[in-house]
Protein backbone atom coordinates (compact mmCIF):
# COMPACT_ATOMS: atom_id res chain seq x y z
CA UNK A 1 0.00 0.00 0.00
CA UNK A 2 1.30 3.32 -0.65
CA UNK A 3 1.44 5.32 2.07
CA UNK A 4 2.83 9.24 1.86
CA UNK A 5 5.10 11.39 4.12
CA UNK A 6 5.81 15.17 3.20
CA UNK A 7 8.00 17.80 5.02
CA UNK A 8 6.17 21.13 5.67
CA UNK A 9 6.25 23.52 7.49
CA UNK A 10 9.56 25.21 7.66
CA UNK A 11 10.29 24.34 11.67
CA UNK A 12 12.03 27.23 14.18
CA UNK A 13 12.73 26.07 17.19
CA UNK A 14 15.33 27.06 20.56
CA UNK A 15 15.54 29.98 22.34
CA UNK A 16 14.71 33.57 20.82
CA UNK A 17 13.34 31.82 17.69
CA UNK A 18 10.56 34.40 17.96
CA UNK A 19 12.87 37.07 15.97
CA UNK A 20 12.39 35.39 12.81
CA UNK A 21 9.43 37.89 12.74
CA UNK A 22 11.90 40.87 12.37
CA UNK A 23 12.41 39.67 8.43
CA UNK A 24 9.08 40.69 7.72
CA UNK A 25 9.18 44.55 6.79
CA UNK A 26 6.48 46.85 5.71
CA UNK A 27 4.00 44.06 5.09
CA UNK A 28 -0.38 43.74 6.65
CA UNK A 29 -0.03 41.32 9.34
CA UNK A 30 -2.93 39.65 10.80
CA UNK A 31 -3.04 37.98 14.48
CA UNK A 32 -5.25 35.24 15.63
CA UNK A 33 -5.68 34.79 18.76
CA UNK A 34 -7.98 35.06 22.43
CA UNK A 35 -8.39 37.35 24.93
CA UNK A 36 -5.98 36.03 27.12
CA UNK A 37 -3.19 36.38 24.92
CA UNK A 38 -4.06 39.92 23.89
CA UNK A 39 -4.51 40.75 27.74
CA UNK A 40 -1.31 39.24 29.14
CA UNK A 41 1.18 41.20 26.37
CA UNK A 42 1.49 37.83 24.20
CA UNK A 43 0.58 39.60 21.77
CA UNK A 44 2.88 42.46 22.38
CA UNK A 45 5.86 40.42 21.80
CA UNK A 46 5.09 39.33 18.73
CA UNK A 47 3.96 43.38 17.09
CA UNK A 48 7.36 43.96 19.05
CA UNK A 49 9.32 42.09 15.83
CA UNK A 50 7.06 43.28 13.83
CA UNK A 51 7.91 46.97 14.17
CA UNK A 52 7.46 48.02 10.33
CA UNK A 53 4.44 45.83 9.56
CA UNK A 54 0.65 46.99 9.74
CA UNK A 55 -1.11 44.83 12.63
CA UNK A 56 -4.57 44.08 13.10
CA UNK A 57 -5.50 41.41 16.05
CA UNK A 58 -8.43 39.47 16.05
CA UNK A 59 -8.93 38.12 19.79
CA UNK A 60 -12.29 36.89 19.92
CA UNK A 61 -11.17 32.99 19.77
CA UNK A 62 -12.87 30.65 22.63
CA UNK A 63 -12.18 27.38 23.29
CA UNK A 64 -12.80 24.29 21.00
CA UNK A 65 -14.22 27.17 18.16
CA UNK A 66 -16.91 27.14 16.17
CA UNK A 67 -17.81 27.90 12.44
CA UNK A 68 -19.09 31.19 13.12
CA UNK A 69 -15.73 32.06 14.32
CA UNK A 70 -14.32 31.30 11.48
CA UNK A 71 -16.83 33.42 9.75
CA UNK A 72 -16.34 35.99 11.73
CA UNK A 73 -12.55 36.48 11.59
CA UNK A 74 -12.46 36.21 8.14
CA UNK A 75 -14.97 38.77 7.73
CA UNK A 76 -12.96 40.83 10.06
CA UNK A 77 -9.78 40.89 7.94
CA UNK A 78 -11.32 40.43 4.50
CA UNK A 79 -10.94 44.65 4.22
CA UNK A 80 -7.56 44.71 5.57
CA UNK A 81 -6.62 41.96 3.20
CA UNK A 82 -3.68 40.54 5.18
CA UNK A 83 -0.70 39.00 3.51
CA UNK A 84 0.27 37.27 6.36
CA UNK A 85 -1.71 35.49 9.41
CA UNK A 86 -0.12 34.67 12.85
CA UNK A 87 -1.59 32.03 14.78
CA UNK A 88 -0.89 32.95 17.86
CA UNK A 89 -2.00 30.57 21.04
CA UNK A 90 -3.00 27.05 21.90
CA UNK A 91 -4.78 24.16 19.84
CA UNK A 92 -8.29 26.54 19.43
CA UNK A 93 -6.11 29.56 18.67
CA UNK A 94 -4.38 28.12 15.71
CA UNK A 95 -7.38 26.17 14.41
CA UNK A 96 -9.09 28.77 14.56
CA UNK A 97 -6.24 30.71 12.63
CA UNK A 98 -6.16 27.90 9.80
CA UNK A 99 -10.35 27.70 9.33
CA UNK A 100 -10.20 31.68 9.09
CA UNK A 101 -7.53 31.55 6.61
CA UNK A 102 -9.20 29.14 4.48
CA UNK A 103 -12.39 31.04 4.57
CA UNK A 104 -10.55 34.01 3.89
CA UNK A 105 -9.41 32.77 0.90
CA UNK A 106 -12.74 32.56 -0.37
CA UNK A 107 -13.23 35.90 -0.18
CA UNK A 108 -10.51 36.77 -1.47
CA UNK A 109 -8.93 34.56 -3.64
CA UNK A 110 -6.85 37.24 -5.30
CA UNK A 111 -4.46 37.37 -2.41
CA UNK A 112 -1.79 35.58 -1.21
CA UNK A 113 -1.07 34.99 2.40
CA UNK A 114 1.18 33.06 4.39
CA UNK A 115 0.28 31.03 7.35
CA UNK A 116 2.63 31.13 10.45
CA UNK A 117 1.77 29.48 13.71
CA UNK A 118 3.36 30.15 17.11
CA UNK A 119 1.96 27.62 19.41
CA UNK A 120 1.88 28.41 23.28
CA UNK A 121 1.16 25.39 24.62
CA UNK A 122 2.99 21.83 24.02
CA UNK A 123 0.03 19.56 23.03
CA UNK A 124 -2.20 20.25 19.72
CA UNK A 125 1.06 19.70 17.13
CA UNK A 126 -1.88 22.11 14.75
CA UNK A 127 1.07 24.19 13.74
CA UNK A 128 2.57 21.02 11.46
CA UNK A 129 -0.77 19.25 10.61
CA UNK A 130 -3.41 19.33 7.95
CA UNK A 131 -6.02 19.17 10.98
CA UNK A 132 -8.49 21.44 12.37
CA UNK A 133 -10.76 20.60 15.32
CA UNK A 134 -14.05 22.54 14.61
CA UNK A 135 -17.38 22.78 17.00
CA UNK A 136 -20.93 23.31 16.16
CA UNK A 137 -22.40 24.14 19.79
CA UNK A 138 -25.47 23.54 18.57
CA UNK A 139 -25.23 20.05 17.68
CA UNK A 140 -22.69 19.32 20.63
CA UNK A 141 -20.30 17.65 18.01
CA UNK A 142 -16.79 18.11 16.88
CA UNK A 143 -15.66 18.08 13.75
CA UNK A 144 -11.46 16.86 12.70
CA UNK A 145 -11.18 18.92 9.53
CA UNK A 146 -8.54 17.38 6.81
CA UNK A 147 -7.10 19.24 4.30
CA UNK A 148 -3.43 20.04 2.80
CA UNK A 149 -4.47 23.73 2.90
CA UNK A 150 -4.11 23.77 6.41
CA UNK A 151 -0.82 23.23 6.56
CA UNK A 152 0.68 26.73 7.99
CA UNK A 153 3.68 27.49 6.00
CA UNK A 154 5.46 28.29 9.15
CA UNK A 155 5.76 26.68 12.60
CA UNK A 156 8.15 29.07 15.73
CA UNK A 157 8.52 27.08 18.41
CA UNK A 158 9.91 29.56 21.20
CA UNK A 159 9.64 27.57 25.08
CA UNK A 160 10.14 30.89 26.36
CA UNK A 161 6.19 31.55 25.04
CA UNK A 162 5.11 28.19 27.40
CA UNK A 163 6.56 29.67 30.36
CA UNK A 164 3.72 31.06 31.66
CA UNK A 165 1.33 28.01 31.18
CA UNK A 166 -0.76 26.90 33.76
CA UNK A 167 0.46 23.22 35.01
CA UNK A 168 -2.80 21.57 34.19
CA UNK A 169 -2.99 22.90 31.18
CA UNK A 170 0.91 21.54 30.50
CA UNK A 171 -0.05 18.34 32.01
CA UNK A 172 -3.47 18.01 29.72
CA UNK A 173 -1.44 19.02 26.63
CA UNK A 174 1.53 16.89 27.50
CA UNK A 175 -0.60 14.12 27.89
CA UNK A 176 -2.18 14.38 24.74
CA UNK A 177 1.40 14.67 23.09
CA UNK A 178 1.62 11.28 24.79
CA UNK A 179 -1.90 10.37 22.87
CA UNK A 180 -0.67 11.76 19.63
CA UNK A 181 2.55 9.64 19.32
CA UNK A 182 1.25 6.26 20.42
CA UNK A 183 -2.05 6.60 18.26
CA UNK A 184 0.19 7.30 15.36
CA UNK A 185 2.31 4.86 16.24
CA UNK A 186 -0.28 1.61 15.58
CA UNK A 187 -2.09 3.68 13.41
CA UNK A 188 -2.95 1.36 10.22
CA UNK A 189 -1.32 3.96 8.04
CA UNK A 190 2.19 4.49 10.10
CA UNK A 191 5.20 4.01 8.02
CA UNK A 192 9.17 4.60 8.92
CA UNK A 193 8.85 8.03 8.80
CA UNK A 194 6.03 8.85 10.80
CA UNK A 195 7.80 6.00 13.03
CA UNK A 196 10.99 7.71 13.49
CA UNK A 197 8.87 11.16 14.76
CA UNK A 198 6.66 9.32 17.13
CA UNK A 199 9.47 7.45 18.36
CA UNK A 200 11.49 10.27 19.31
CA UNK A 201 8.07 12.83 20.95
CA UNK A 202 7.76 9.68 23.13
CA UNK A 203 11.02 9.60 24.49
CA UNK A 204 11.12 13.37 24.93
CA UNK A 205 7.80 13.61 26.75
CA UNK A 206 7.86 10.85 28.97
CA UNK A 207 11.45 12.21 30.17
CA UNK A 208 10.58 15.46 30.50
CA UNK A 209 7.00 16.27 31.14
CA UNK A 210 6.86 14.77 34.82
CA UNK A 211 9.82 17.52 34.86
CA UNK A 212 7.70 20.37 34.12
CA UNK A 213 5.22 19.14 36.84
CA UNK A 214 7.56 19.47 38.96
CA UNK A 215 9.21 22.79 37.59
CA UNK A 216 7.29 24.52 35.16
CA UNK A 217 10.11 26.95 34.69
CA UNK A 218 12.51 24.85 33.73
CA UNK A 219 13.32 26.19 30.23
CA UNK A 220 15.39 22.80 28.98
CA UNK A 221 12.53 20.81 30.02
CA UNK A 222 9.69 23.04 27.78
CA UNK A 223 11.80 23.20 24.82
CA UNK A 224 11.90 19.58 24.99
CA UNK A 225 8.21 18.97 25.13
CA UNK A 226 7.88 21.74 22.86
CA UNK A 227 9.51 19.64 20.00
CA UNK A 228 7.94 16.54 21.04
CA UNK A 229 4.58 17.85 20.70
CA UNK A 230 5.40 19.26 17.03
CA UNK A 231 7.37 15.91 16.31
CA UNK A 232 3.81 13.79 17.01
CA UNK A 233 2.08 16.26 15.15
CA UNK A 234 4.15 15.78 11.88
CA UNK A 235 3.49 11.63 13.07
CA UNK A 236 0.25 11.66 13.02
CA UNK A 237 -0.21 14.11 10.13
CA UNK A 238 1.53 11.41 8.15
CA UNK A 239 -0.43 8.66 10.07
CA UNK A 240 -3.47 9.17 11.09
CA UNK A 241 -4.79 8.75 14.55
CA UNK A 242 -7.08 6.39 16.20
CA UNK A 243 -10.16 5.36 18.67
CA UNK A 244 -8.98 7.66 21.50
CA UNK A 245 -9.43 10.67 19.06
CA UNK A 246 -12.72 9.41 18.03
CA UNK A 247 -14.31 8.80 21.09
CA UNK A 248 -12.92 11.99 22.83
CA UNK A 249 -13.61 14.80 20.26
CA UNK A 250 -17.38 12.66 20.36
CA UNK A 251 -17.56 13.01 24.20
CA UNK A 252 -15.36 16.28 24.32
CA UNK A 253 -18.30 17.93 22.05
CA UNK A 254 -21.47 16.56 24.55
CA UNK A 255 -19.10 17.42 27.65
CA UNK A 256 -16.77 19.79 26.94
CA UNK A 257 -14.07 18.40 28.69
CA UNK A 258 -10.46 19.74 27.61
CA UNK A 259 -9.16 17.89 25.22
CA UNK A 260 -5.71 16.55 26.31
CA UNK A 261 -7.16 15.27 29.81
CA UNK A 262 -10.33 13.32 27.95
CA UNK A 263 -7.22 12.04 25.39
CA UNK A 264 -5.30 10.90 28.76
CA UNK A 265 -7.95 9.11 30.50
CA UNK A 266 -8.65 7.29 27.37
CA UNK A 267 -5.96 5.90 26.44
CA UNK A 268 -5.55 3.32 29.09
CA UNK A 269 -8.25 2.00 28.51
CA UNK A 270 -8.49 2.18 24.06
CA UNK A 271 -4.63 0.73 24.47
CA UNK A 272 -6.25 -2.56 26.38
CA UNK A 273 -9.48 -2.58 23.59
CA UNK A 274 -7.12 -2.75 20.77
CA UNK A 275 -4.53 -5.31 22.27
CA UNK A 276 -7.42 -7.52 23.35
CA UNK A 277 -7.56 -8.58 19.38
CA UNK A 278 -4.62 -10.00 20.36
CA UNK A 279 -2.71 -9.06 16.65
CA UNK A 280 0.95 -9.51 17.40
CA UNK A 281 2.25 -6.66 15.28
CA UNK A 282 0.19 -4.47 17.13
CA UNK A 283 1.48 -5.76 20.07
CA UNK A 284 4.93 -5.43 19.25
CA UNK A 285 3.85 -2.04 19.01
CA UNK A 286 2.73 -1.35 21.92
CA UNK A 287 5.55 -3.35 23.38
CA UNK A 288 7.94 -0.63 21.68
CA UNK A 289 6.02 2.04 22.99
CA UNK A 290 7.07 0.41 26.94
CA UNK A 291 10.35 -0.08 26.17
CA UNK A 292 10.82 3.42 24.70
CA UNK A 293 9.43 4.50 28.09
CA UNK A 294 12.28 1.82 29.74
CA UNK A 295 9.52 0.15 31.24
CA UNK A 296 10.61 -3.61 30.11
CA UNK A 297 13.14 -5.45 27.50
CA UNK A 298 9.81 -8.18 27.06
CA UNK A 299 6.73 -8.11 24.33
CA UNK A 300 3.26 -9.03 24.22
CA UNK A 301 0.60 -8.81 26.35
CA UNK A 302 2.78 -8.47 29.57
CA UNK A 303 4.79 -5.04 27.69
CA UNK A 304 0.96 -3.41 26.75
CA UNK A 305 0.12 -3.98 30.37
CA UNK A 306 3.50 -1.92 31.64
CA UNK A 307 2.60 0.42 29.38
CA UNK A 308 -1.23 0.47 30.51
CA UNK A 309 0.08 0.99 33.97
CA UNK A 310 2.40 3.89 33.26
CA UNK A 311 -0.20 5.74 31.77
CA UNK A 312 -2.43 5.55 34.60
CA UNK A 313 0.39 6.37 37.00
CA UNK A 314 1.05 9.49 34.90
CA UNK A 315 -2.38 10.36 34.83
CA UNK A 316 -2.90 9.90 38.64
CA UNK A 317 0.58 10.98 39.53
CA UNK A 318 -0.86 14.82 37.94
CA UNK A 319 -4.03 14.77 38.44
CA UNK A 320 -5.90 13.61 35.55
CA UNK A 321 -8.88 12.19 36.89
CA UNK A 322 -9.66 8.24 35.80
CA UNK A 323 -13.46 8.78 34.90
CA UNK A 324 -15.92 10.73 33.81
CA UNK A 325 -17.73 10.56 37.24
CA UNK A 326 -14.36 11.49 39.12
CA UNK A 327 -13.56 14.48 36.72
CA UNK A 328 -17.07 15.65 38.09
CA UNK A 329 -18.84 15.40 34.11
CA UNK A 330 -22.54 15.73 33.72
CA UNK A 331 -23.25 11.80 33.82
CA UNK A 332 -27.33 12.64 33.20
CA UNK A 333 -26.07 14.69 30.03
CA UNK A 334 -24.01 11.68 28.79
CA UNK A 335 -27.10 9.28 28.98
CA UNK A 336 -29.20 11.67 27.32
CA UNK A 337 -26.74 11.99 24.11
CA UNK A 338 -25.34 8.63 24.64
CA UNK A 339 -26.65 7.12 21.27
CA UNK A 340 -24.86 9.92 19.34
CA UNK A 341 -21.88 9.98 21.22
CA UNK A 342 -21.36 6.16 19.77
CA UNK A 343 -22.38 7.43 16.22
CA UNK A 344 -19.86 10.64 16.21
CA UNK A 345 -16.99 8.41 17.58
CA UNK A 346 -17.82 5.29 14.70
CA UNK A 347 -18.05 8.71 12.18
CA UNK A 348 -15.22 10.47 13.17
CA UNK A 349 -12.43 10.48 10.75
CA UNK A 350 -9.56 9.17 13.27
CA UNK A 351 -11.35 6.46 14.16
CA UNK A 352 -10.86 4.57 10.49
CA UNK A 353 -6.99 4.54 11.05
CA UNK A 354 -7.43 2.37 14.67
CA UNK A 355 -5.60 -0.66 14.41
CA UNK A 356 -8.73 -2.50 15.82
CA UNK A 357 -12.23 -1.83 14.16
CA UNK A 358 -14.64 -1.22 16.48
CA UNK A 359 -18.67 -1.17 16.68
CA UNK A 360 -21.59 0.61 18.15
CA UNK A 361 -21.50 -2.08 20.79
CA UNK A 362 -18.02 -1.82 21.93
CA UNK A 363 -18.07 1.94 21.57
CA UNK A 364 -20.82 1.91 24.59
CA UNK A 365 -19.24 -0.51 26.66
CA UNK A 366 -15.81 1.77 26.67
CA UNK A 367 -18.16 4.84 27.41
CA UNK A 368 -19.34 2.92 30.27
CA UNK A 369 -15.79 2.01 31.54
CA UNK A 370 -14.95 5.75 31.30
CA UNK A 371 -18.24 6.87 32.75
CA UNK A 372 -17.08 5.00 36.27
Amino acid sequence: MTKQFYVKPKVYTGADSLSLLEQYQNQRVGIVTDSFMASSGMTDLVQQRLATCSVKIFSQVKPDPSVDILVEGAGYFQSFRPEIIIALGGGSSLDAAKGILVTLQDLIPDQKILLIAIPTTSGSGSEVTSYAVISEPQAGRKYPLVSDELVPDIAILDPSLVLSVPRSVSIDTGMDVITHAIEAYVSTNANDFSDALAEKALSLVHRYLPVIYRDGKDIYAREKVHNASCMAGMAFNSAGLGLVHGLAHALGGVLHIPHGKINAMLLPLIIEFNAAGQDKALLDRYAKCAQIFGLTTYSGPYAVKQLVNEIMRMNQTMGIPHSLKALGSDLQLLAQNREKIIQAALDDGCTQTNPRKVTAAEVDRLIGKIAG
